[in-house]
């Protein structure tokens, strides 16, 4: 059979993927509605309970295919690398504080409705950087990445272009903290021991 030929190599970032993907069909066939109410997220009044679930369903939304394959390109090539070093439940955690943090950063400061997974790919972007860390000394790549994605953000934050620039930056910080983080083995090792703990 066809399907013995292909690996589900990487469960969290192909089921990452997979999810969106059903998303942006939903949001297609409800002409945008399911963006509107479930899948994207702006200043709303945090007495609403479904503020706090946008918070982290935002990052499945994509307004069009173009938008969802430019973030999915970069975490189908990233993903999987992150995942094979530090685990597929450290993966889905980032992910989900990712997706917190952004959201609440664009409640806070943003002016446009948050929507897609770019602040999930930046963060993929920057901690990527950190896998080759050898000797405590910060690669020179992980410098140059900073440069060309945060100060390109920063620069573009007066813009009314209608993207969430915020979130993006958001996305940076928490893959930069996800980095120093991952490289310290007794933090890892204790956070593990919870993950154990938790799942069983």
């Amino acid at each position: 059979q066809i399907i013995d030929y292909f690996h589900y190599n990487s469960y969290v970032t192909l089921t990452y993927f997979f999810a969106s993907l059903a998303v942006l069909i939903l949001n297609t066939l409800t002409f945008g509605a399911a963006n509107k109410f479930v899948f994207s997220t702006e200043k709303k009044s945090l007495i609403n309970p479904m503020t706090y679930i946008r918070f982290f369903t935002h990052v499945l939304g994509h307004s069009d295919w173009n938008h969802f394959s430019g973030n999915f390109l970069k975490i189908l090539l990233l993903g999987p690398l992150i995942e094979e070093k530090y685990g597929s439940i450290e993966l889905l955690v980032m992910i989900l504080v990712t997706a917190l943090v952004t959201g609440i950063v664009n409640h806070i400061k943003g002016d446009a409705r948050l929507c897609g997974a770019s602040s999930v790919a930046f963060m993929l972007i920057v901690l990527s950087a950190f896998v080759n860390i050898v000797d405590n000394k910060i690669p020179l790549t992980l410098v140059l990445i900073i440069l060309f994605y945060i100060i390109d953000e920063v620069k573009d934050l007066r813009k009314k272009d209608n993207i969430a620039h915020y979130g993006h930056i958001a996305g940076a910080i928490c893959g930069g903290v996800f980095g120093f983080l991952c490289v310290n083995q007794a933090f890892m090792e204790t956070f593990r021991n919870i993950i154990n703990t938790v799942v069983g």
